[in-house]
């Protein structure tokens, strides 16, 4: 089965289920979803890890899940149960006050290798999951399941139209990014027009959900012009998403994250895109539109 015909499945497959945990899922703020980001998250900081081995940066793959894990998992039981917020801060506190003392006792050799470490625990605590749970706190929008799939939408339709216009009009313009050689001016292009028409057409189309913000200093936009932003800088940093996972793995040495999704390599190359562009699309959300 050739890479295309992967990739199409995985597409015509993962779509209606990511409809079902959103839209037809929604109890407890999307805890379906919350749930699935949780698994994600952890699932990339175990590929993180791998990538951050080729370099001499060890942590262990179950020490990797778990800190990958633990903010959107608070997160989550912020949004859905009602936690107190405090918890993120002191959680994230307890992480970084174990990273920092948990091998404080170790034998000299273990020592030897200990900013490495520190490093990579880090790394793993940040990357993807502190990225992935905005779109858990997106849960709280009055309207939610259709908010999410909105930002899905622009994500992958930035993504898929990139993939498209880069295989269609791209032979004469890659090779501008050293990182991502196969990656194209005309896909840039046509994944960012996509991912404005996502945004602006929402805006119009759905105008009980997508609606101006007035005490925000950008009230003066119209809907369409509010979409359009929403769309441009969502799809612009979800190109760079993707831009920044190759750059880990051009370092590494290594081509794909991992080989757990068919077509697209590992969970880190399938959600490298969501991830950056998730606190985006929730700040501005937030600043374009009302919510509650």
């Amino acid at each position: 089965m050739n890479k295309l015909v992967q990739r199409l499945l995985i597409f015509f497959v993962g779509l209606p289920l990511i409809i079902l945990l959103v839209y037809f899922l929604p109890h407890k703020n999307q805890l379906a979803l919350n749930i699935a980001v949780i698994v994600f998250s952890a699932l990339g900081a175990f590929e993180f890890a791998s990538l951050l081995k080729e370099k001499n940066l060890f942590i262990h793959p179950v020490e990797a899940m778990i800190l990958g894990a633990i903010m959107p998992a608070v997160s989550a039981a912020i949004v859905s149960f009602g936690l107190d917020e405090r918890f993120a801060s002191g959680c994230f506190i307890a992480a970084l006050v174990w990273i920092l003392l948990s091998r404080i006792f170790s034998s000299w050799q273990a020592l030897d290798g200990f900013i490495n470490r520190f490093a990579a625990s880090l790394a793993v605590l940040v990357y993807p999951g502190m990225l992935m749970e905005w779109i858990i706190y997106m849960g709280r929008f009055e309207n939610a399941n259709i908010i999410i799939l909105v930002f899905l939408l622009i994500v992958i339709a930035n993504d898929s139209a990139a993939w498209a216009f880069g295989m269609l009009f791209g032979n004469n313009n890659r090779n501008i990014i050293p990182v991502s050689p196969n990656k194209s001016i005309a896909g840039f292009a046509g994944g960012t027009a996509t991912a404005i028409l996502v945004g602006a057409g929402a805006a119009v189309l759905l105008p009980g959900v997508f609606v101006i913000n007035s005490v925000s200093f950008l009230n003066n936009l119209p809907p369409v012009y509010s979409g359009i932003l929403l769309g441009l800088l969502c799809g612009i940093t979800g190109s760079l998403g993707d831009l920044a996972e190759s750059a880990l793995k051009r370092s590494s040495g290594l081509k794909d994250s991992g080989n757990l999704m068919p077509g697209r390599g590992g969970i880190l190359d399938s959600i490298d895109s969501i991830a950056l562009a998730a606190p985006v699309f929730y700040l501005l959300f937030s600043l374009l539109f009302v919510q509650s």
